[in-house]
């Protein structure tokens, strides 16, 4: 592959035991979606969220870079507050290959290797407190579009591959630091504007019916679910972009949760929904 060999293993194992989604499959859709998926991870150091028994079985992150891993697969040190540490930057395809081998979600950071002070992405997580569902999260989504294109900023939406929905947009000119405090500016603005809908703190007791806008995930240390990464899940649900019609159309919470087998007709469809993410021409500057 690429010139590099790579030893593939159980190949037949069951993954998704709900589906019986194998790891030949998993490996297939990376393969299949990796023309659309580097890019997103190029430059980005990634942790994986491994599961390599599936869903089911133990399920633990790896942040730094994992025993065994090839000399050929790019790494490189990323500051900590605990001192620094080395991680993997998935550059390539038998880079995605190997690392899908290990059975994981790809996780990455909203600033690039070059300058890790400098963040090139805001991310907001909306997450539902059942009975809440992905259709509200919608609904505070929405809102949220409208309160950064005010700012000229433009939002992309993906689901989480779980239970709830991803907005991002491209910043420039601001550190992680300063786009998490305005993150957390709009998320509190949300809680004011849709106090029945959206809330911007964690605290367990107040989450029920609401969707917890999560601003946190901007800071420097933290990480968000890559878009087309599968998820540990029951079934091999990913990450997926999303058209504004959909979130706008979404009535129930079905209605956005995209498989492996659906992403290749999809990008025959809309392409690279969150294309203009890598276009640093496109990136806003925050207020």
């Amino acid at each position: 592959m690429e010139g590099r060999r790579l030893a593939l293993s159980n190949l037949e194992k069951v993954l998704y035991p709900a589906t019986g989604f194998t790891k030949a499959e998993v490996l297939h859709y990376y393969a299949t979606v990796a023309d659309i998926l580097l890019p997103h991870l190029r430059d980005r150091p990634v942790s994986f969220l491994r599961y390599p028994d599936g869903p089911d079985g133990q399920v633990f992150f790896t942040k730094n870079v994992p025993p065994g891993t090839p000399d050929w697969v790019t790494t490189a040190e990323v500051p900590r507050s605990e001192g620094p540490a080395r991680m993997v930057l998935v550059q390539d395809l038998p880079s995605l290959m190997w690392a899908a081998n290990l059975v994981t979600e790809f996780h990455t950071h909203q600033w690039l290797i070059g300058d890790p002070g400098q963040a090139d992405r805001i991310v907001f997580d909306l997450d539902p407190g059942a009975p809440a569902t992905i259709v509200q999260c919608c609904e505070v989504a929405l809102w949220l579009r409208e309160r950064l294109a005010a700012d000229g900023i433009g939002a992309y939406a993906k689901t989480s591959g779980s239970k709830g929905l991803h907005l991002l947009a491209a910043v420039r000119g601001a550190s992680s630091d300063r786009v998490s405090e305005y993150a957390k500016e709009l998320a509190v603005e949300a809680e004011k504007a849709l106090p029945e809908l959206a809330l911007h703190r964690m605290t367990r007791s107040l989450r029920p019916g609401k969707v917890f806008v999560d601003w946190s995930q901007n800071a420097g240390r933290k990480t968000t679910a890559t878009p087309y990464t599968l998820r540990a899940r029951a079934e091999p649900l990913v990450s997926a972009p999303v058209t504004w019609e959909e979130v706008r159309e979404c009535r129930a919470p079905g209605r956005l949760a995209f498989g492996a087998p659906d992403i290749g007709p999809r990008l025959r469809d809309y392409g690279d929904l969150l294309a203009p993410l890598l276009d640093h021409g496109q990136a806003a500057a925050l207020p």
